[in-house]
């Protein structure tokens, strides 16, 4: 039954993420026409700082509440209600003594992390979307560990849509598209969507919160000590995220670009390439909030056969999935970056980071699993030694090479720190290690299925870059492809029962 629900509801959010993830890029290419590349940089950069703002804020609020909810509800006396008002508490203390701080050095921030005395302002309306996402946050996460993610994501569709309708009205009626007037945009646009997503998700919990009327097994002061690791990894991720985006566009302007041309080559990346190589991630992303809740369940429960049994299934679905997700991005990168309005370098870019798909979306699923599984010090450690890696990467090398450089730093992070954490789940999990079935049999019937499809294409639909013609050859790869999988799973089961028939 649990499992029927974790394969429905996993559908249901890769739906509803497929399509967020379409508006998203469509939005993109909207801002990068109306108000220029460089707009998209000042947007990220922006949003780098309230993502940093925010988790410092809401304490990592979705995950700590959906981790220890879960955990709450595998123990006899749980009030997952109880663990909610814990959590909408330390998010509320964490909210107003960041937005304090905000207010107080907003000038410093417009200073110093923006260009000007201009963007002051607008950083100091950034409270009130601090409060409201927190709870927000806080709402979303429980209604994942209650395994009801699927009504929850429904907030995040919310969300976005108003907050988008908000981005294109401004955007449409804003004459100045100066650094200020983009980021008032965007703060603007982040406090309506969250404030949204709060009344429906209070709605939401009003009709369809858990009926408890046990004490609950942990108090607040336990909640803060669990939350405080979690949330530490939360932080020192975001703060190295930062300080990567922000040195971006300096390394860029070492390099020789201009401070506009550095803004619009970060923008491009930013808007076009990376939301490109993780658009096919939204399956992997959908069930990362429910893998989190079913490893926390069961590690509480002392179930070990069930944690090995999702750590050796998540590897390999994950593994036969991203391989053919990177071979469709190398194949049709070039044609993509330049219909979404990249032109050239985005496409050259989409094409040489393709390859190292497979390691950024096992980072989806390994996180989850090792997050649920407690094993939070070595999440935080990992991390850190990934972006040292990749920030050290990008300062000896984007200077002397340029847009290259962050290629490469993409490389290096990644290779390195999936790597780690797929050797720390597979000792924590003693799952085996399954080289052929994981990493050979996908790279191989990836390229034996392309050369298929590209055999049949050109008898059927003819030659050319368009989007039908990608679309076409990509689904008629997908079906050679999947249709090997299936029949391999298919004799690997028939065997399995005539052995245990022979036993018998």
């Amino acid at each position: 039954m649990f499992k029927n629900k974790i394969i429905k509801d996993t559908i249901l959010l890769t739906i509803m993420q497929l399509a967020l993830d379409s508006a998203s890029l469509l939005l993109n290419v909207f801002i990068t026409r109306q108000l220029g590349a460089s707009a998209i940089g000042i947007f990220s950069l922006m949003g780098s700082f309230l993502g940093l703002a925010g988790i410092i804020s809401n304490g990592n609020a979705f995950l700590c509440t959906s981790r220890l909810i879960s955990e709450e509800l595998g123990k006899s006396g749980g009030n997952p209600n109880r663990v909610l008002l814990h959590g909408i508490k330390l998010c509320v203390m964490l909210s107003m003594m960041v937005s304090i701080l905000i207010f107080l050095f907003s000038g410093a921030i417009g200073n110093k992390f923006f260009s000007g005395a201009a963007v002051i302002g607008a950083v100091r309306l950034m409270p009130i979307a601090l409060i409201s996402g927190a709870i927000a946050a806080c709402l979303k996460g429980y209604f994942n560990a209650c395994r009801k993610a699927s009504e929850a994501a429904f907030g995040d569709i919310l969300e976005f849509a108003v907050k988008s309708g908000a981005i294109v009205i401004l955007t449409l009626l804003t004459t100045s598209h100066n650094e200020a007037a983009v980021c008032r945009i965007m703060i603007i646009s982040i406090i309506i969507g969250n404030l949204s997503s709060l009344i429906y998700m209070l709605i939401l919990f009003s009709k369809k919160r858990m009926r408890c009327c046990q004490k609950g097994t942990l108090s607040f002061r336990d909640y803060v000590g669990f939350a405080f690791p979690i949330m530490g990894g939360g932080i020192l991720t975001s703060v190295l995220s930062s300080a990567n985006d922000a040195l971006v566009p300096v390394c860029l302007r070492q390099y020789g670009d201009s401070p506009e041309q550095a803004l619009a080559m970060f923008g491009i990346f930013e808007a076009i390439v990376i939301p490109t190589l993780f658009f096919p991630s939204v399956a992997l992303c959908s069930l990362s909030g429910m893998i989190v809740t079913e490893s926390a369940r069961a590690s509480a429960a002392g179930n070990y056969g069930r944690i090995r049994s999702i750590a050796s299934r998540l590897i390999e679905c994950t593994m036969i999935y991203s391989v053919f997700s990177a071979a469709v991005i190398m194949r049709f990168g070039m044609p993509i970056g330049e219909m979404l309005g990249g032109g050239e370098t985005a496409g050259r870019m989409i094409t040489v980071i393709a390859p190292v798909i497979p390691f950024i979306y096992m980072e989806i699923v390994l996180e989850a699993m090792i997050k649920g599984l407690g094993l939070q010090a070595f999440s935080s450690l990992n991390y850190l030694a990934e972006y040292v890696i990749r920030i050290s990467t990008l300062l000896i090398i984007v200077p002397h090479f340029g847009f290259a450089g962050i290629a490469v730093s993409y490389y290096s992070s990644n290779i390195f720190g999936n790597t780690s954490r797929l050797v720390k789940l597979i000792k924590s999990a003693e799952v085996g290690f399954k080289p052929v079935k994981w990493i050979v049999s996908p790279i191989f019937y990836a390229l034996l299925t392309m050369l298929t499809a590209e055999l049949l294409c050109r008898l059927t639909i003819g030659e050319g870059e368009s989007l039908w013609h990608i679309v076409g050859f990509t689904a008629v790869w997908l079906v050679l492809y999947g249709g090997t999988f299936g029949l391999m799973a298919y004799f690997n089961t028939k065997e399995l029962k005539s052995k245990a028939a022979i036993c018998a």
